[in-house]
């Protein structure tokens, strides 16, 4: 192995708690990326029209981007206002990681927004319909203040980003329920899953996640600190990064990385089992629908 790279892993040993938090993201993102070319084979298999089709390849590589885009982030973790990493490479920097990331989550909207369109035009639900609309341009201001805070590094952007997301799967578990009762077998405890799946990330976000950026936004206010101008904030995510392998540094941001990297992906391959096809949804549904 080179010098170099075996230098830059010195830090990897069992009394590391951070050491093997990295390794716990690296094999389970390594998972996810067979799981994502086995999910794509038998997709690929599916009696299917035309039509359908093309909506299972657009599922599948949607799914890829956010697979893919979560697993480049596990391997090379990075903590963005901080900019904060664990290898001293400029694929750390804040500038490659949040534009992977940006892709990813986009489409694991995306992802929602087909699903939920789709269900919501078999059940003949207009609630869910116009939600489905709506989820994408959300994220998509949420990914501005993400930007936003980055760039700045204010954490206000930050507490917005993840109040929109908090709000998007507020959106989304309305959604599950309201097609809860409308669905029988394995698509009504899909939606039952994802309804209560959906709480749990709410809960998190809200006891957890918000409240961190938050109080990190309230600290800074009140040391005074120096914030970036767009141009200068550009410059430093593009050109600056900290290396730390210290569980100090890191134990707030592990929590949700660690469900993050997993349960979404998780769910983001769910999605593409979801039967898009006029049949597979009619046997679905309960007759009285």
């Amino acid at each position: 192995m080179p010098q170099f790279i075996t230098d830059a892993l010195t830090w990897l040993e069992w009394s590391n708690p951070v050491s093997l938090w990295w390794g716990f993201l690296v094999i389970v993102s390594g998972l996810n990326i067979l799981f994502w070319f086995f999910t794509r084979l038998i997709l690929r298999r599916a009696t299917v029209h035309a039509h359908e089709r093309n909506l299972l390849h657009i599922m599948i590589w949607l799914s890829a981007a956010y697979v893919f885009g979560c697993a480049f982030r596990s391997v090379l973790p990075r903590a963005d206002v901080q900019r904060l990493c664990l290898f001293d490479t400029w694929f750390s920097s804040v500038l490659i990681g949040r534009s992977v990331a940006t892709i990813a989550e986009l489409s694991f909207v995306a992802q929602w927004a087909v699903v939920l369109n789709h269900l919501a035009k078999a059940t003949e639900t207009r609630l869910v319909e116009k939600i489905s609309w709506l989820i994408v341009p959300l994220i998509l201001m949420a990914e501005c203040f993400s930007w936003y805070g980055v760039i700045s590094t204010r954490y206000l952007g930050n507490v917005i980003e993840e109040s929109t997301w908090a709000v998007t799967y507020t959106l989304i578990a309305i959604c599950s329920a309201v097609l809860f009762p409308k669905f029988k077998g394995p698509l009504k405890m899909a939606a039952g899953v994802a309804a209560v799946g959906s709480v749990l990330y709410i809960l998190f976000m809200v006891t957890t996640d918000v409240p961190m950026y938050f109080s990190r936004w309230q600290a800074d206010m009140a040391a005074g600190k120096s914030l970036f101008h767009f141009a200068d904030g550009i410059h430093d995510l593009a050109t600056r990064w900290t290396v730390s392998h210290n569980i100090e540094d890191w134990r707030q941001e592990i929590p949700w990385m660690s469900l993050y990297f997993s349960a979404a992906v998780w769910a983001s391959m769910a999605l593409c089992y979801v039967p898009l096809s006029k049949e597979k949804l009619h046997r679905h549904l309960k007759l009285q629908s």
